[in-house]
């Protein structure tokens, strides 16, 4: 039997198909001194719970969202080169992760491979480079695991019920910090943690809704 995300560990959500994600791992010295479960889950399975339309399937976010991933990476210094083609089919990677152990520097690797040398992972030759890369020689057998499928499935499926509705996402002290942005607000509350117990906090967070299909100035 399966056994359950245990929501009390810190946990990183990630997608290998999100850049963000990508250049928020490498930004992991400033992570918060806290033992992270990296945790792959399906970005676009996400986005079907929650009813939410994937940026690409909207060209002018689309064309945004790429420079602005391009831009954070040249201010933050992180190389970055987009694959040819985005969005692309992130499973055989999340699985190869799992099967390694998805512990930070095999994931960060992967990431490494796509986001760094612009590679698309879903291409045969480029897998099988991948997997030499990290030193797994039967990934491709290892793709075709249900067991590492039902894994992968399961993740999503917990963190869904975790409220997670996006990636990157760290979870810590019961508290969700969705998009890479949020670097800073989670190293204030970790430091700082009774912030979010103070009185605006908890007003806003429990804010009622305005009116159906009023449309936020952020997204």
């Amino acid at each position: 039997m399966t056994q359950g995300i245990d929501a009390t560990q810190p946990r990183f959500f990630y997608d290998f198909v999100s850049p963000f994600s990508y250049l928020l791992l490498e930004q992991y010295d400033k992570w918060p001194n806290f033992p992270f479960v990296m945790t792959p889950v399906m970005l676009y399975d996400l986005y079907q719970h929650w009813g939410q339309r994937p940026a690409y399937e909207v060209p002018t976010k689309r064309g945004f969202i790429y420079r602005h991933a391009l831009f954070r990476a040249e201010q933050l210094g992180i190389p970055f080169r987009m694959p040819p083609l985005h969005p692309f089919d992130s499973t055989n990677a999340m699985l190869l992760a799992i099967a390694g152990g998805g512990e930070v520097p095999l994931v960060r690797e992967i990431f490494r491979f796509i986001w760094r040398e612009g590679h698309d992972p879903s291409v045969e030759e480029n897998f099988k480079a991948l997997c030499e890369r990290v030193g797994i020689s039967d990934g491709h057998a290892l793709a075709g695991s249900d067991a590492l499928r039902h894994e992968l499935t399961n993740n999503t499926e917990q963190a869904i019920r975790l409220g997670v509705f996006g990636v990157p996402t760290f979870r810590l002290n019961n508290q969700m910090f969705w998009g890479e942005d949020a670097l800073p607000m989670v190293l204030y509350c970790a430091r700082t943690p009774n912030w979010l117990d103070s009185k605006e906090v908890k007003r806003i967070s429990k804010l009622a809704a305005g009116r159906p299909g009023t449309v936020l100035g952020h997204d």
